[in-house]
């Protein structure tokens, strides 16, 4: 009888453990990812939604086993994953109206609706950086500046927005709420444009005539000149002062480009300040003095935004250097007297992006002899490709490859074979737009389908943020509710700005974090801290990761549940 009495005891109590009522979900075990063949593919990424005030309640149970403890399935994918890190941008040119504003004196209302419908067309193409020009001939696209407003935008130099805005104030807040960083791209050799420009009474022109030359049709800064090199760096300060920038960019011009007939007209400079150097040497020993002053100027101010220079693309050719490249056209060494290898050598900069505007068919300099020489010769900074998406479908009998459609797509397709390459820049904002070709849906669909974060940059912030806490979730009539509280600051002060949020398919699902195809949103804004994945099956378990990013991307911990 006891054996009997015992035996139904036993039974009984086995009954009530599966019958028991669903607890809440827990806060869930955090686990190292574990790298492994992927399983089924992810929808596509939702909108995050904007954090309650309230909590809603759990309405059941999602885990009965700690994380750490589960096994996995083994279950393998048939193509490899896409790039988790690639920098992805535009550049958009300001000058002459290039890109933006599409004309001079455009309405304000217009101008904002523009760069809005740019930069929205940016976040559903897949990019996650734009390259603004906000100063192009000693103007300011920009209130808080020292120099006048430029005429590209109001049509009269000096001429400020009505109603008053401070346009670049506005394109960072649009970048940002996005997901898109926001570089500020500077020219920094010209005080006016044409003979034809508006040029403004306070115009720099007007108060240091000594500090120019005339070139070109073109009012230059003479970059022999101390005074000179320290205003210009100066201005940049300003604006890393004043404005939250993610980056700071130059492009190619430093010493004009050569015109048939003309001199540079710098020897008294020269002879003044030349410390028994060649002209030449002199000429790239004011351009190396200005890109370290440059980068002293931002990282005395911020020290976590970075400093890029797009230059042209051939340093030296190897009839020049035998060390140079296997090409044949003009080189930024003699041409521009820029030694854009030394900067990348010594890490002066933080990114290169050489505009190797070139097809694969260009016999004088084919693309890919070009990119093999940035791959040995990038340095110590990250190496973005410079594309010249304008070039699209206008091929000519010397460079026949722009006529072939699958000339841009090989070029993406080649670059992520290089593991020195880090991402790519498109010329320019226009040509997107304009879609030659089909490339804008050829990223769209293929190369930028899946979300991508900017490549770390570990020498300005090495430190991740602490993953989100309070990890809760609930089955909810729209689909599976994720809810979680802030990250708490890291370390280094940093908190986190934005979160991810990766699913994963199955009983015991293996992590896989280093693949983009498993992530369902981008949760922009550190208070965004509720998603609810409409697009999960109830029928399915899934276990989901939450981890969060800081301003440079540095990736915190996982924070992980099981949904079943």
């Amino acid at each position: 009888m006891r054996s009997l009495a015992l035996l139904t005891l036993f039974l009984a109590i086995l009954v009530w453990i599966s019958c028991r009522q669903a607890k809440p979900v827990p806060v869930a075990t955090r686990r190292p990812s574990v790298r492994v063949p992927q399983p089924t593919p992810r929808p596509p990424a939702q909108q995050p939604v904007p954090a309650k005030t309230t909590t809603p309640k759990p309405t059941t149970a999602v885990i009965t086993t700690p994380v750490d403890t589960l096994g996995y399935d083994e279950v393998t994918f048939q193509t490899p994953a896409p790039p988790k890190r690639e920098f992805r941008a535009v550049w958009i040119a300001t000058v002459d109206n290039i890109d933006w504003p599409s004309k001079k004196g455009l309405p304000v209302a217009d101008q904002q609706r523009e760069i809005v419908e740019m930069f929205d067309m940016y976040q559903q193409l897949g990019l996650n950086a734009v390259i603004v020009q906000v100063r192009s001939a000693a103007d300011a696209f920009y209130a808080k500046s020292s120099e006048p407003w430029s005429e590209w935008l109001t049509g009269q130099q000096g001429l400020a927005p009505n109603p008053f805005y401070d346009p670049m104030e506005f394109m960072i807040e649009q970048a940002h709420q996005r997901g898109l960083e926001f570089h500020a791209w500077f020219n920094l050799d010209r005080a006016s444009f044409s003979k034809y420009s508006s040029i403004a009474p306070s115009n720099i022109m007007h108060r240091k005539p000594e500090w120019l030359l005339s070139y070109g049709g073109k009012k230059l800064f003479n970059l022999g000149i101390p005074a000179v090199r320290t205003y210009i760096a100066g201005i940049v300060a300003n604006v890393v002062r004043e404005y939250d920038v993610d980056g700071i960019h130059f492009d190619d011009y430093f010493y004009p480009y050569a015109e048939p007939g003309q001199v540079i007209r710098d020897d008294a400079t020269y002879q003044a300040n030349n410390n028994g150097q060649t002209k030449a040497d002199w000429r790239r020993d004011n351009v190396n003095k200005l890109i370290v002053e440059l980068r002293d100027s931002i990282r005395e101010n911020k020290p976590w935004i970075k400093f890029g220079v797009s230059p042209f693309g051939i340093w030296k050719n190897q009839a020049s250097d035998p060390e140079g490249s296997a090409t044949n056209g003009g080189q930024a060494y003699y041409d521009q007297y820029a030694d854009t290898r030394k900067w990348v050598r010594e890490g002066l900069i933080d990114y290169i992006v050489p505009q190797v505007y070139f097809s694969s068919e260009f016999g004088r300099v084919p693309y890919k002899t070009l990119v093999d020489w940035w791959c040995r010769n990038a340095g110590k900074v990250h190496l973005y490709i410079g594309h010249g998406a304008y070039r699209v479908g206008r091929g000519s009998e010397r460079d026949p490859g722009w006529w072939r459609p699958t000339e841009f797509p090989n070029q993406f397709r080649y670059n992520r074979q290089q593991k020195a390459v880090q991402g790519s820049v498109l010329f320019s904002a226009k040509n997107l737009k304009l879609n030659p070709l089909a490339i804008r849906d050829s990223l769209q669909t293929n190369f930028y389908r899946h979300l991508a974060l900017v490549p770390p940059m570990p020498w300005l912030d090495s430190i991740p943020p602490l993953p989100p806490r309070d990890l809760k979730a609930a089955i909810t009539p729209e689909g599976v509710e994720l809810f979680w509280e802030q990250s708490p600051e890291a370390s280094d002060g940093d908190g986190a700005e934005a979160y991810l949020v990766y699913r994963f398919e199955g009983r015991r699902p293996r992590l896989r974090l280093d693949d983009p195809r498993y992530i369902v949103a981008h949760c922009i804004g550190e208070g965004t801290t509720r998603f609810v994945d409409k697009t999960a099956d109830p029928k399915k378990k899934y276990l989901y990761a939450i981890t969060a990013l800081d301003r440079l991307r540095n990736e915190s911990r996982e924070m992980v549940i099981k949904v079943q």
